[in-house]
């Protein structure tokens, strides 16, 4: 079991350089800068809530869905951090890319990949041309993680399973 945990930790360390150290551009640097906020606590529950409270019918149901949906995909995210403390990439991995604010807390999951997802699902569920929009913008928020060296890839791949797992639940318990 060990070899294959040890060959599983160096491809994804091997994955996590190569999009931290090798794809390396000053355009990246302030795309991924900008579009990581997106799946920060501020813009998630911001936007559902404006959604959840402000506008009618089928808008503000996926608001309020997405409202849940972040609420509900936070709690496995704070138990996960506690019961798997793992360190983030840039305290482990040589010569890493960091961001200006690095983060001190644990790694495992990502928690904007998780909200945006939360956000993402329902949004898409009601209006499914907005996916076209929504998903590639989540898949960026998790690849911005790993870009600013503060998430491994499994980290975010953990983070849009809660969130989808989560929004997909409040969407189908919804109706």
């Amino acid at each position: 079991m060990s070899r294959v945990v040890h060959w599983l930790q160096h491809h994804e360390t091997r994955m996590f350089c190569f999009v931290n150290q090798r794809i390396q551009h000053s355009v990246l640097d302030r795309l991924f800068a900008m579009i990581t906020h997106l799946g920060g606590a501020t813009a998630t529950i911001c936007l559902s809530l404006c959604f959840g409270l402000l506008a009618e019918d089928t808008l503000r149901t996926a608001g309020l869905q997405a409202l849940i949906a972040l609420a509900a995909s936070h709690i496995p995210v704070a138990i996960i951090k506690k019961k798997y403390p793992r360190l983030r990439p840039y305290l482990v991995v040589p010569q890493t890319n960091i961001s200006k604010n690095p983060l001190r807390d644990h790694s495992f999951p990502s928690g904007h990949t998780t909200a945006i997802f939360a956000l993402a699902i329902p949004f898409t569920v009601a209006f499914p041309l907005l996916g076209f929009l929504f998903i590639p913008i989540a898949l960026l928020v998790g690849m911005s993680r790993i870009y600013l060296g503060l998430h491994y890839p499994s980290d975010c791949l953990a983070g849009c399973c809660i969130g989808m797992t989560a929004s997909l639940l409040c969407v189908t318990l919804w109706g």
